[in-house]
């Protein structure tokens, strides 16, 4: 936090980061109610009780409790976002170090495959990718990692072209250390700045893309409550349930807000060094 207290900006993403880390992490322990059990009819904000406690946030069209479906929401999209996002950098920091250090044919095939994938539009990627394979979290974090290593694998790449002539790279090829070593031990952990502004961008790029496939029904399966699928599940109720419709969209966007803010704040701090 002493890092990011040098940028306003940085300090104001991670507060509505925490915030919504904070809410994932207690959603077993805090009284909430069941965010599958129905049987209520649709009450706005405020209004209705759900087993003797009252719907906060109200109930949507199915009479399930609103707070509730948005913490267990939460939870669920910073799991798999988080956990897709991981893997997708897994695969594409591999390649781009592979690519970058080894050069050469290694290079100019990794290169082909990578802008192969990146010909084709991240939406129609992912909606290829879970046409095929299934609407599931696993196969929502392959789409991911098809989508985005390759674009991982092209910043990676350029990075390490940059470092590999450094002094400290240099002395560890003199050492006699493997081409494995260099790149898992000198060549990453040095090009870590420029790749966590990246990845807390991505993060929000994953987010949104969960929630549009969530929206399409291509998303993460219910009944579990997916934010994507409570906005469509309320699209059709119109003015009925605007709430039901507006408080997703709303830690949605302050969710993906949380990412771009500090990705904007460490992109300032870097800048200052």
């Amino acid at each position: 936090m002493a890092l990011l207290g040098e940028s306003r900006i940085a300090v104001a993403g991670a507060i509505i980061l925490l915030f919504w880390a904070a809410v994932a992490l207690l959603a077993p322990i805090l009284p909430l109610a069941d965010p599958n059990a129905s049987g209520l009819p649709l009450q706005p904000i405020g209004g209705g009780e759900e087993n003797g406690a009252t719907a906060w946030l109200g109930t949507d069209h199915l009479g399930r409790d609103m707070l509730s479906r948005l913490i267990w929401g939460a939870r669920r999209v910073l799991i798999w976002a988080t956990l897709a996002t991981a893997t997708a950098y897994v695969v594409g920091m591999a390649m781009g170090a592979a690519a970058g250090y080894l050069g050469g044919w290694r290079d100019e095939a990794i290169s082909f495959v990578a802008n192969i994938l990146l010909s084709f539009p991240v939406m129609v990627l992912y909606i290829v990718v879970i046409a095929h394979f299934g609407a599931s979290p696993l196969n929502i974090v392959l789409a991911v990692t098809f989508a985005s290593a390759p674009g991982i694998m092209r910043i990676v790449r350029g990075l390490v072209l940059d470092l590999r002539t450094r002094d400290y790279v240099l002395a560890a090829r003199t050492r006699g250390e493997s081409a494995l070593y260099i790149m898992a031990v000198e060549l990453l952990p040095n090009a870590r700045g420029p790749l966590v502004v990246d990845a807390c961008l991505r993060m929000g790029y994953t987010i949104v893309a969960l929630a549009t496939l969530g929206f399409l029904g291509l998303g993460l399966p219910p009944p579990d409550p997916d934010w994507g699928k409570m906005i469509a599940e309320a699209v059709p109720m119109g003015a009925f349930a605007g709430h039901a419709m507006v408080l997703p969209a709303i830690a949605l966007s302050s969710l993906v807000l949380g990412f771009n803010l500090l990705a904007d704040g460490l992109r300032e701090i870097a800048s200052r060094d």
